[in-house]
């Protein structure tokens, strides 16, 4: 037994350590891919001192691939080239090339031993003792088994605080200012959305996903930090469970823009993923060439975006319009048309523009921001002027048309905003949503839709998908 030995010995149990509770982590918190089990196993094979080299060699191998996958690394580090996935990437070499006491290489010179002993045995020797010094490097080694114990017991114990603070509830509510807050978590899930229509060939849940509050814009009024609140809140780590999340729910669609097919890939990739996405094209080389990389990295629907066709619209522009539709139709997935403005729709109808379908903002007025009165879009409290106008114009259209902002950016309650859609003549809607909404939404969806199907509920417009 040297000092060197001993030292390596930690040094293997504190990396194991930190990786069994990386990869743990992961899976307690439903973020759990090949990468959160591959961490959990060897970190454990580590603290337990078995197949230390390949172990090492593992955990080598997945801090690489993370490197590959997040280059800068945790924003927070503020690390230059080297951060701590490079530090414990040299430590596993340093665990994998120089010995340390381990129970397996305990075991195999045990077996070593024993087998030794025996064949001197039988050529008529005494065999051989277990000397002090094996002895030292059995309890050594066997050390690893109650500093794993103890790391169960501190996992188990720090994870039960944390689901405890989620679903913490007040005892009473002592101001009038003050709600009480509950999270809606997938066991309170009455059953998963079972409501799917078709734009082509694409397959859609009739409640979509959308992709704004990811992105970050959160259209809050006046509220000047709130952007920037709302991309903090969605690391990858909270975007991967909001999708995992809405697929558990069934919902199989999210509206996204081009610069989150970044985080889409690796959900997929890492998660196992399988949300699709209908793209907006927005693009700064415009949105032939968004709706171009939208299908190439698999978008199963395209549509110009509402800024984009708003403008158009109003500098009476058709041939960018006829050029941008003509040019995403010939990519083989659906290609609609998104506004803003209702006069928007109009012009295109007017000049005999047919898309696969119509992307339209849809809500009621009736919340204490909107001011109607003052015209289209004021102070980014408002997106449909005239509700009645756009029920009435859309029953004329024969296209499926996704109704959003129908929560007009959170002002309205989905209990209001879903019906209002649907029987306004939605054939799908979408709906910003945090993680921590999905289910309770779901929940209202599922119990909501089959009572306007077919035709009730004061829906008129004929289903377009």
């Amino acid at each position: 037994m040297t000092k060197k030995s001993v030292v390596m010995t930690l040094l293997r149990m504190l990396v194991g350590w930190h990786l069994l509770y990386e990869g743990l982590s992961k899976i307690f918190a439903d973020a759990g891919g090949l990468d959160a089990w591959g961490l959990t196993i060897t970190g454990a094979a580590l603290v337990l001192g078995v197949f230390v080299r390949v172990s090492s060699v593992c955990g080598i191998a997945l801090l690489a691939l993370d490197c590959i996958a997040h280059p800068g690394g945790p924003a927070e580090l503020h690390s230059l080239w080297v951060d701590y996935r490079v530090i414990m990437a040299v430590m596993l070499a340093a665990v994998c090339f120089v010995p340390s006491h381990n129970i397996g290489s305990l075991i195999a010179a045990w077996l070593g031993k024993r087998l030794r002993a025996r064949d001197a045995a039988a050529d008529g020797g005494s065999g051989m003792g277990i000397k002090s010094a094996d002895r030292r490097d059995l309890l050594i080694s066997l050390s690893s088994l109650p500093v794993l114990g103890v790391f169960g017991l501190a996992f188990l114990r720090r994870h039960s605080k944390e689901r405890g603070n989620l679903e913490a509830r007040p005892e009473a509510v002592t101001s009038a200012t003050v709600k009480t807050f509950e999270f809606a978590d997938l066991k309170e899930l009455k059953t998963p959305n079972t409501h799917f229509a078709k734009i082509g060939n694409a397959t859609l849940s009739r409640v979509m996903l959308g992709g704004n509050l990811i992105s970050g814009w959160a259209h809050a009024r006046d509220l000047l930090y709130t952007d920037k609140l709302v991309k903090a809140y969605h690391s990858d780590w909270r975007v991967f469970k909001t999708f995992q999340m809405a697929e558990a729910c069934g919902i199989n669609t999210i509206m996204a823009s081009p610069p989150l097919m970044r985080v889409i890939g690796d959900y997929r990739e890492k998660e196992g993923g399988k949300i699709q996405f209908i793209s907006s094209c927005g693009h700064p080389d415009g949105l032939v060439k968004g709706a171009q990389i939208s299908v190439d990295f698999g978008a199963c629907a395209i549509y110009t975006h509402g800024v984009h066709s708003d403008r158009w619209a109003q500098e009476g522009n058709i041939k960018a319009f006829e050029t941008a539709l003509t040019e995403m139709k010939k990519l083989g997935v659906p290609a609609g048309i998104g506004a803003h403005r209702l006069e928007t729709l109009q012009f295109c109808v007017e000049h005999g523009l047919v898309p696969d379908f119509w992307m339209k903002t849809f809500h009621d007025t009736n919340y204490w921001s909107a001011r109607p009165q003052d015209g289209h879009d004021t102070k980014d409290n408002l997106w449909c002027v005239s509700p009645q106008a756009v029920i009435d114009f859309m029953a004329q259209q024969e296209q499926p048309w996704i109704a959003f902002k129908i929560m007009a950016a959170g002002a309205i309650h989905p209990c209001d905003a879903i019906p209002f859609a649907f029987r306004g003549g939605a054939d799908f809607v979408c709906m910003g949503m945090y993680d921590f909404q999905l289910v309770e939404d779901v929940n209202f969806f599922t119990d909501y839709f089959p009572t306007i199907h077919p035709n009730c509920d004061g829906r008129t417009r004929p289903w377009r998908a």
